[in-house]
């Protein structure tokens, strides 16, 4: 063993060095879901967002943006809770509980900014941008929601 070395003789990590790594690990893995809920929480907070004069135009790219910004959070989630947890089904309606819950969350808040009000239209397509970016996840990696003993013993898991 080569001095300075956190190895143990049989090539472990020291249980300060492993307890470090971990720490990173899952600080990777959860620092963007919770980054992006506070970019959430951020942009609900403003009493008015910015604008497009066309007032439909307008209407279809903030609902786009809850869309998108809740499908986006529901694969962050997903992809934090997969690395986490053993089953892969479990990480998907963590997901999307979570993305859902924070959606409430956020209209509650919206509730009481001035300028701003709760939408159940708004709750809605959070939760089918949530719900679908868990849908894609699971389309696309048909090995996340089968059962264990339906795999064949040859199959990748790529997710």
């Amino acid at each position: 063993m080569q001095r300075g070395s956190t190895a143990h003789k049989h090539g472990e990590m020291s249980p300060r060095r492993r307890t470090t790594y971990v720490l990173w690990v899952h600080t990777r893995l959860w620092l963007p879901p919770i980054l992006w809920m506070a970019l959430i929480f951020w942009l609900s907070a403003q009493p008015q967002l910015p604008g497009i004069a066309v007032t439909w135009l307008d209407w279809v790219l903030k609902h786009t943006g809850h869309f998108v910004g809740y499908a986006v959070l529901a694969w962050l989630w997903w992809r934090a809770a997969r690395q986490s947890l053993r089953d892969k089904r479990v990480a998907a309606v963590l997901a999307l509980t979570g993305a859902f819950l924070y959606a409430i969350f956020d209209e509650l808040h919206q509730s009481f900014v001035p300028g701003r009000d709760a939408s159940l239209l708004d709750l809605t397509i959070d939760a089918s941008g949530a719900a679908s970016a868990v849908g894609m996840v699971l389309w696309r990696c048909p090995s996340c929601y089968q059962a264990e003993t339906t795999r064949s013993a040859t199959t990748v898991d790529r997710c």
